[in-house]
């Protein structure tokens, strides 16, 4: 059964046009002003809103507003005379599903109405198999389901969609590389690349070639130019694992690829601009290595948003 809210001002229209639904199969909830209607809108699953334009206080625009902020799949039609129909398209501009001009028949209403909510159905069904997937697809690896991977789950759930820098800290073998992964994947960069990187196992030269990229020629054995893993992330997320292991050097460079969003390839001059979330992971303590002088403070504070 779908759930359709009536709004307007005058009493009886509203009982007719209640009761034409309600034959009609349908389950009806009523208001008679626009603040009312957003009462109903914010406790009640609904399925359509039916409003006239012409109300005291909040008119239909106003309500159609409103409830966009709301839900702006939800279907809204607008109910109007035939004299105000270039208000009627206006609020088909501004996001009304249709609207019906004063007198029309029940057989439109309920062509209308049967339209409007198959293509809100279809909409949301579309979104609950993507969440679905991108959910199935995120967690994958991860097992669990006492308090603490829910506390797990919860935390990936809020930073994911956030453009914030991410660090995870723990022991080695206690799946960061799969928090970070999940984070990824139910975020909007889930179509573009997730590249990982160990700091901890290339030497601080090869490093920096790995992160950054190099030209040809820029040291012996370069005999091509070679993209970094920045560049290649473009859009995308980069998982630094063991971050705790770049050098004092490196992570100047990194901190302005944080700050400016550029890079220069090693052996090279021209400056190039990458869109990159860092989600990077350690099993140090970074405040003792802050205080020890070997990681930079304002860099630590950067990833640990």
């Amino acid at each position: 059964m779908h759930t359709i809210l009536v709004v307007d001002d005058e009493p009886n229209y509203l009982v007719v046009l209640s009761e034409l639904l309600r034959d009609e199969g349908l389950e009806v909830f009523t208001a008679s002003d626009g603040k009312s209607a957003l009462d109903v809108v914010r406790e009640v699953d609904l399925d359509m809103v039916i409003s006239d334009m012409q109300m005291p206080g909040m008119d239909g625009m106003a309500l159609l507003l409103e409830i966009k902020t709301f839900d702006k799949d939800l279907p809204v039609l607008i109910i109007t005379a035939y004299a105000e129909i270039d208000k009627a398209v206006a609020a088909m501009q501004a996001g009304a599903y249709s609207y019906l001009a004063k007198p029309f028949s029940n057989d439109e209403l309920i062509v209308t109405i049967d339209k409007a909510v198959s293509h809100y159905s279809l909409i949301r069904e579309n979104t609950r198999l993507r969440q679905e997937m991108r959910q199935r697809a995120g967690f994958s690896g991860m097992v669990g389901k006492n308090p603490r991977m829910r506390q797990v789950y919860e935390m990936i759930e809020k930073v994911a969609p956030t453009p914030a820098s991410v660090l995870i800290t723990g022991e080695s073998g206690t799946g960061k590389e799969l928090v970070a992964k999940a984070i990824h994947l139910n975020s909007s960069r889930e179509p573009f690349p997730f590249i990982t990187v160990n700091c901890a196992a290339l030497a601080d030269n090869l490093l920096e070639s790995e992160l950054f990229g190099h030209e040809k020629g820029a040291f012996t054995g370069a005999a091509s130019m070679r993209k970094g893993r920045f560049e290649l992330a473009d859009k995308g997320t980069i998982f630094l694992d063991e971050i705790g292991e770049i050098p004092l050097v490196l992570q100047s460079k990194l901190l302005r690829i944080i700050q400016e969003k550029t890079l220069e390839r090693v052996g090279g001059a021209r400056t190039l601009t990458v869109d990159v979330r860092i989600i990077s992971a350690t099993n140090k303590d970074l405040k003792e290595e802050v205080q020890q002088g070997r990681f930079r403070e304002d860099l630590f504070y950067r990833l640990n948003v």
